[in-house]
C-alpha cells in the first residue's frame, strides 16, 4: 500500500517567477509614468497683473536714464526708503544733503515735489507726492541719475 499513496509535490519556484515578473514589470511602468509626467507641460499659470506703481509719471525734472530704486542705503548706515515723509528724509540726511535744485509740478493726488540731493557721495533725486488726498508729502520714488 506504500506504493499507492503518491505524495502530491507542490512546486514553488514558477510561482516564485512569476511575483518577481510582475514585479519587475510593474517598476517598468511606474518609472514610465514618471518619465512621462516630467515630460509633460505644466498648465498655464494665471498671471496677476502687476502692482500700479506709485508713480505714474516721471517727472521732466527726472533725466533719461535715470534708475528707479525702492531702497537706497549709505556707507553710514543710514538709508532712504519709499514711503517716508520729507520731515523724515530732512531728520536723516539734514538739509545739507540737498544740492539746491527742486522742481514742483502736479500729480494725481496733489503737488509733486522733485528734489536732488548729494549725500556721502552719492547723488540721487526723491520725488515727493502724497498718498491720498490731503495727504503728507511722501517718497513716491527714489531714482539715480
Amino acid at each position: 500500500m506504500d506504493a499507492l499513496r503518491v505524495r502530491p509535490r507542490i512546486r514553488l519556484a514558477p510561482v516564485f517567477e512569476w511575483i518577481v515578473a510582475a514585479a519587475f514589470l510593474t517598476a517598468t511602468v511606474l518609472v514610465g509614468s514618471l518619465i512621462l509626467h516630467q515630460l509633460t507641460p505644466a498648465p498655464p499659470t494665471r498671471l496677476t497683473p502687476a502692482a500700479r506703481p506709485i508713480v505714474v509719471s516721471v517727472p521732466s525734472a527726472v533725466p533719461a536714464g535715470a534708475v528707479s530704486v525702492p531702497v537706497l542705503p549709505f556707507l553710514d548706515g543710514k538709508e532712504v526708503r519709499v514711503g517716508e515723509t520729507v520731515t523724515t528724509v530732512a531728520a536723516r540726511l539734514g538739509r545739507a544733503a540737498e544740492s539746491g535744485r527742486q522742481e514742483v509740478d502736479r500729480g494725481s493726488l496733489g503737488e509733486r515735489l522733485t528734489r536732488f540731493y548729494e549725500y556721502g557721495g552719492s547723488r540721487f533725486i526723491l520725488v515727493f507726492e502724497p498718498f491720498e488726498h490731503n495727504g503728507e508729502a511722501r517718497i513716491a520714488a527714489i531714482y539715480l541719475p
